[in-house]
């Protein structure tokens, strides 16, 4: 490679896109070794990557039955709902679970703890974004901020599908990254070998990541330059982050009033200075 050519690459790989330009989560989620990563990730009950950690889980299923009565008949479909720690927990009350996700490999590891356990819960292989159903729910779940790695357009299928799934006195919780959460975030470059501890390949690579903030929009991208010595991929990971107003205008716009609002999903009074928040919302 000449100089010219290095320097081509190396502005390609700083260039700043337009906000939610591309979408590549399949990258994450259907990649065989990547998928493997980020399933033991949500595993790992420790941590709050993938999934929150095991004592937060617990808290919040533990609030959602209590605050939903969730408990036999009642039907809860779980968009994003990884290697079903949120529907294992929800289908010993005796609710009908339907969990929805990207990863195969996250799907067939639920899969075989619901068959471990003897419980009857119907997971779907799918992108949530093409998931449809003549089902209708009494609660609709989006956790773990999933809603803010949509585009506008994105979120607003999202929330149009949510209305047509939610029965009329059901209802919808799903978190959201703050505001506060965003002027946290600063833009950065960096550069290494093997970036995240080899998260992203199994064999030697380098790795640049990109942050950029789009401070109209309310928007971070994380872009993910990876070079191994086969190929070079871009993964573009996308947050939007909102506050109360916003999401709430995005709600309502697609027929839903917000109900309560919550610093988390599990229960936790609102904090105007939290890094996250959460909502409950109903067919208005």
């Amino acid at each position: 490679m000449n100089r010219a050519t290095m320097f081509e690459a190396l502005e390609q790989i700083n260039e700043r896109p337009g906000p939610f330009e591309y979408y590549t989560a399949q990258d994450l989620w259907t990649d065989d070794y990547t998928s493997q990563q980020m399933l033991s990730y949500h595993l790992n009950g420790d941590i709050d990557v993938s999934s929150r950690n095991t004592a937060f889980i617990d808290r919040s299923v533990e609030w959602i039955v209590s605050h939903f009565k969730v408990g036999a008949g009642t039907k809860i479909a779980d968009f994003g709902c990884g290697p079903g720690l949120y529907a294992t927990r929800l289908a010993k009350t005796g609710a009908e679970i339907t969990g929805i996700d990207f990863s195969s490999r996250s799907i067939q590891y639920a899969l075989e703890i619901a068959i471990k356990n003897g419980l009857n819960i119907n997971y779907v292989n799918r992108n949530y974004l093409e998931f449809d159903s003549d089902d209708r729910f009494d609660l609709i779940l989006m956790i773990m901020c999933d809603f803010c790695a949509l585009s506008p357009t994105q979120r607003n299928e999202m929330l149009a599908k949510f209305f047509t799934l939610l029965k009329p006195r059901g209802a919808v919780l799903l978190d959201v990254y703050s505001l506060k959460a965003f002027a946290d975030r600063q833009e950065q470059a960096s550069y290494e070998a093997n970036l995240l501890d080899g998260f992203w390949s199994p064999q030697q690579y380098y790795g640049f990541q990109n942050t950029f903030k789009y401070e109209d929009e309310k928007v971070v991208l994380d872009k993910y330059t990876i070079i191994d010595p086969h190929r070079t991929r871009t993964v573009y990971n996308w947050l939007q982050y909102f506050g109360p107003d916003t999401l709430g205008k995005e709600f309502t716009e697609n027929g839903f009033v917000i109900e309560d609002t919550f610093s988390d999903v599990a229960g936790n009074s609102f904090d105007p200075d939290g890094s996250e928040f959460a909502v409950v919302a109903g067919k208005g």
